[in-house]
């Protein structure tokens, strides 16, 4: 715990790339995962809880565990162990029938987006999300191709990384849940995410973080990756104005402003 506090102590004062600094964030730890969106930040710790940030400080969202948890304009949602899905409503996680997910997004344009233990791509349209409250069966979307891990942004579109460690970029109509072809990008990652401006950060196999570059409305997929350097492997991240949250290998979060 020594190292760690002196690791912390030293990340207070480290600047990184691109005028970004990274500190120490609110812990809870140790972290697992990660995700921030409309000005809000969710987690999953190593027992498997989710926690939502308030001020500085993390509030248990309950005692249902939880391995992966998204928050975004679709609201709050998270899968569970068996790979079952649930949307935070009203204070609790509400069992969402329907598909079983390994991984799920909120973070698009009202759609939720969640990928299979296989890899299927699945999309809950924008018109369900936005209005589902109760314990009734969704009918999700089967979108083509196979990944393991998908992101989706209010603007531009969605990213995606398979298990061959591709990465992928498409448009999608957040309220019918078509999209346009699979673009591959340049570049290795285990896992993309985008945030609610376009901005898009992979995560590597062996930890590093890359910023994508170029991306605007005409070029939607970028043209090109920028490493931004960090005092340790990471694990997960996640970005969402101006705020690129980080969890590294070791379960502690730090907080890198751009």
């Amino acid at each position: 715990m020594k190292a760690i506090a002196a690791l912390l102590l030293m990340l207070n004062y480290l600047s990184v790339s691109h005028g970004g600094i990274c500190m120490e964030g609110p812990q809870q730890f140790p972290a697992v995962q990660i995700d921030a969106g409309q000005g809000k930040v969710v987690m999953t710790d190593s027992n498997n809880y989710a926690y939502f940030l308030i001020g500085s400080q993390w509030y248990k969202m309950g005692l249902l565990t939880l391995k992966h948890v998204s928050v975004g304009p679709a609201g709050i949602w998270g899968v569970d162990l068996n790979n079952r899905v649930y949307e935070y409503v009203a204070g609790s996680f509400v069992f969402a029938n329907g598909e079983s997910l390994r991984q799920v997004d909120a973070g698009g344009d009202g759609q939720v987006v969640g990928v299979t233990d296989t890899s299927t791509i699945h999309c809950l349209q924008s018109t369900i999300a936005s209005v589902y409250r109760e314990q009734s069966t969704l009918s999700w979307i089967t979108l083509p191709g196979l990944l393991m891990y998908v992101s989706c942004s209010t603007k531009y579109g969605c990213w995606g990384v398979n298990s061959a460690e591709n990465i992928y970029f498409t448009k999608v109509t957040p309220s019918t849940c078509g999209i346009s072809d699979w673009i591959h990008v340049d570049g290795l990652a285990v896992k993309v995410e985008t945030g609610t401006d376009g901005s898009v950060f992979v995560v590597n196999r062996v930890g590093e973080v890359y910023q994508r570059q170029g991306i605007d409305s005409r070029t939607p997929q970028g043209t090109s990756w920028t490493q931004i350097p960090m005092p340790s492997r990471v694990s997960h991240v996640s970005y969402d104005r101006g705020n690129l949250w980080v969890v590294t290998d070791n379960g502690t979060i730090l907080k890198c402003l751009y």
